[in-house]
């Protein structure tokens, strides 16, 4: 991947305070909860808000720390994005049938279907209105879009693509929006705030989104179940249109493609150098490490 023309390489955030805000974001996420009384079911339930990788929130508090922008709303927005995204994956493991995720027992296995079905609608309500105590109309708003969009791409993969192998075409569109939505809110929440930025920074995300889904596709049909911690192959098993099925128009080097979309994100940021950086060390230090594990084997 290259670097921007006559600038080192080096991060403009702080890589400590990134970690002290993510403390203060699953401190965010936890408390959501505590007006309700399932709060008492988090210490049993350790795949739940506030665990994983958190890639969201990290890109989300990394460039909106480049920018500068205030503490409080960075980590309330990125709370709201990760409590979507838990949401999502209540409801994903009930459909795909999933049994492990993040190292442990899926939700629905200890508390029935109807337990993760409801619980992830709690928290999809929990999460949009952590953005009102922020008084961000803006974000709110672009978030309900952007889980608008999760919601009709897993629509459209189960009800008008399932039982078909797909095209290229098809199977990038799926990833872009299932996957690229959530990944394109946290990146235009930490925008400067300009038309131009936030446009920049929202295509940006949307394509590294992309990118981890294409790859997620490959390590669901060839990774290893006891290192990911989560259950794998249900993809294949529920006739899904994804990376590995769509033949049609693929690219000759999916794994090369893929590295070529990610390198597409960051130069949706030429115009902002020092920002594009922090956005290639994101990259370096966030997701390459993912993509050589998920991609070992195509």
């Amino acid at each position: 991947m290259t670097q921007p023309l006559g600038i080192n390489r080096r991060m403009f955030t702080d890589s400590n305070r990134i970690e002290e805000q993510l403390a203060n974001v699953r401190a965010v996420m936890l408390d959501c909860l505590n007006d309700t009384h399932l709060a008492q079911l988090l210490p049993a339930n350790n795949n739940l808000p506030a665990c994983g990788k958190m890639l969201r929130s990290r890109l989300l508090l990394t460039v909106g720390q480049a920018n500068g922008l205030d503490e409080q709303m960075l980590i309330h927005a990125a709370a709201a994005v990760e409590i979507i995204h838990t949401a999502s994956l209540l409801h994903d493991d009930v459909i795909d049938g999933g049994t492990l995720r993040r190292g442990a027992p899926t939700f629905w296995k200890k508390h029935g279907i109807n337990g993760a079905i409801l619980f992830g609608d709690l928290l999809v309500v929990k999460g949009l209105n952590l953005l009102t105590e922020i008084n961000r109309p803006d974000l709110l708003q672009e978030l309900i879009q952007m889980s608008s969009q999760v919601c009709a791409a897993e629509v459209e993969q189960e009800l008008l693509l399932r039982g078909s192998p797909g095209s290229w075409a098809e199977c990038e569109q799926i990833a872009r929006a299932k996957t690229g939505s959530l990944f394109a809110f946290s990146a235009m929440a930490s925008s400067d705030g300009s038309v131009e930025q936030t446009a920049a920074l929202r295509e940006a995300g949307y394509l590294l989104g992309t990118v981890y889904q294409l790859a997620d596709d490959i390590l669901d049909a060839f990774g290893n179940e006891a290192a990911s911690g989560k259950t794998l192959g249900t993809d294949d098993q529920r006739g899904k249109t994804t990376a590995i099925t769509a033949k049609k128009d693929a690219p000759p080097d999916p794994t090369a493609y893929i590295y070529a979309l990610l390198e597409a994100s960051a130069q949706q940021l030429n115009t902002w150098p020092e920002l594009q950086i922090t956005w290639y060390a994101f990259i370096e230090s966030a997701i390459k490490p993912i993509l050589k594990k998920h991609l070992i084997f195509a």
